[in-house]
């Protein structure tokens, strides 16, 4: 009779165990998005993007694909984003916000931030090809020396907490960086990630596609995610820095060779 009592109690046992340990976990991911949001501030940015071969953009749109540029740097944005949005990079760091949309940015208590408050970054790239083509987010490096896509800081578990995210007609596909190679499909749009080493393009990393010398605009949006289990308190005063690097493909998601370019 004992056993059969020890053998019926394993189970509540079991059940109680486990709901501590689900009880245990709500809470240590809310204690960690609380602190970070009370405390934590990243301090710096720096952010360059360039474009390959047949690809170019600029932050307002124009008429000829000449007019275009091949990369954007720091100064450049930080200046348009004081200038639409009032805010100075260098002085207003980053804060921990969340999004269900990719339009409205709330902090964890639900309160909803604006993008001229710099808890986030938000603005355009247009985007204009001098041949038909499909637009990735690469990894890989430039042939002239320029940086792939890569969020770096001193601090090991940023990157982790950083998304990037690119709404193109009505699409968002959402740049993670702690995901690795592959894609998620998530409200019409897709979550991705990048190799480190043997860039593959294909439609994990497609962004969208261009037709011949027609601007297209690329609403961007740059935040560290509240909610990711890498956003603690172990970020406070982190700096980092964003690359960006796109490429255009063929409708086989086969580079362009440089040399049919010069």
């Amino acid at each position: 009779m004992r056993d059969k009592k020890k053998k019926a109690a394993h189970p509540v046992y079991t059940s109680i165990l486990l709901l501590l340990c689900a009880v245990a976990a709500v809470t240590a991911v809310t204690i960690a998005w609380l602190s970070i949001a009370d405390s934590t501030r990243v301090r710096s940015m720096n952010l360059d993007v360039t474009s390959g071969v047949s690809l170019r953009f600029d932050l307002d749109p124009h008429a000829t694909f000449d007019e275009y540029i091949q990369t954007l740097t720091f100064p450049q944005i930080a200046a348009r984003l004081q200038q639409d949005k009032g805010f100075s990079m260098e002085q207003t760091p980053l804060e921990p916000v969340t999004t269900s949309n990719f339009t409205e940015f709330t902090l964890e208590n639900g309160t909803v931030v604006s993008s001229q408050s710099g808890a986030y970054l938000e603005f355009e790239l247009n985007f204009m090809a001098s041949r038909d083509m499909i637009v990735h987010l690469s990894s890989a490096n430039g042939a002239n020396g320029q940086n792939g896509t890569v969020v770096s800081s001193d601090n090991a578990a940023l990157p982790q907490a950083m998304r990037i995210s690119f709404t193109v007609d009505g699409t968002t596909s959402i740049y993670d960086p702690g995901m690795g190679q592959g894609s998620t499909d998530y409200k019409g749009g897709k979550f991705f990630g990048l190799p480190s080493t043997g860039m593959v393009y294909g439609d994990d990393n497609a962004l969208f596609s261009l037709k011949e010398g027609v601007n297209k605009t690329a609403l961007v949006h740059v935040w560290l995610e509240g909610t990711d289990e890498a956003c603690t308190d172990a970020l406070k005063g982190a700096d980092y820095s964003i690359s960006l690097r796109f490429e255009g493909t063929d409708e086989n998601n086969q580079l362009f060779e440089e040399a049919e370019e010069r």
